[in-house]
């Protein structure tokens, strides 16, 4: 894993594009990787991303950088699904069991509509909270971490 996320930063310093334009879309990518907008996520920031005019391979490959960690996808939900109902103000639903899904199943069309939907806007209110700050860490970051790998080093 440890190789996959040299080779990916990698690619993102080497993006033919401005500092600001490759942070702003690897922002975009980590925002739509908090939503439980799953089927539509890259779609989306791609989307938003041509919307703002800012880099769309680096959306993509935030996004998909964040569903590395989709071992951490039903915990995240769970958070975001309590935080939101606490912000809505509404009592929690029918508890979700996580374990009883196997990996392959958070791809398909079926556990969306059963699982996810019914708890979609308590769990996208509280995905902002962690999206928000989220993405506005990553594009100072970003922007940091271009700036200086594209800054010529002074050799003596």
């Amino acid at each position: 894993m440890k190789s996959w996320l040299v080779a990916h930063h990698m690619t993102l310093i080497s993006i033919a594009d401005t500092p600001h334009s490759i942070a702003l879309g690897s922002a975009i990518g980590i925002f739509f990787g908090f939503t439980p907008l799953y089927p539509l996520k890259t779609l989306l920031s791609i989307g938003v991303a041509w919307v703002v005019r800012c880099n769309k391979i680096a959306a993509a490959i935030a996004v998909t950088l964040h569903d590395v960690l989709i071992w951490a996808m039903p915990a995240m939900y769970v958070a975001e699904y309590g935080f939101g109902c606490w912000i809505l103000n509404r009592p929690l639903g029918q508890r979700v069991h996580f374990r009883q899904f196997r990996l392959h199943d958070y791809v398909h069309w079926h556990v969306f509509s059963r699982v996810i939907w019914p708890t979609f806007w308590p769990a996208f209110i509280g995905s902002l909270f962690l999206a928000l700050p989220s993405a506005i860490f990553i594009y100072f970051l970003m922007r940091l971490l271009i700036s200086r790998a594209r800054t010529p080093q002074k050799s003596g």
